[in-house]
């Protein structure tokens, strides 16, 4: 969640906007932005697509599986 946090707050910073900006901008309430650049895991997965969207990414579940590939 620290590297979802950093990569949130650090895009966000390089666009030059406000938590309250990027929230409107993104289409999610303001406590979903600080929640991600808090690190906090207790997120909704579509709320947190939206907000990478922003930045052309998208997270999706995978299997544990694909990660000893």
């Amino acid at each position: 969640m620290k590297r979802l946090a950093g990569f949130v707050k650090g895009r966000r910073k390089e666009v030059n906007l406000t938590q309250e900006e990027f929230a409107e901008r993104a289409g999610v309430a303001l406590t979903v932005i600080r929640k991600i650049e808090q690190g906090k895991t207790n997120l909704n997965m579509d709320s947190v697509n939206l907000v990478l969207r922003m930045f052309g990414h998208e997270l999706a579940p995978i299997n544990s599986k694909e990660l000893d590939e």
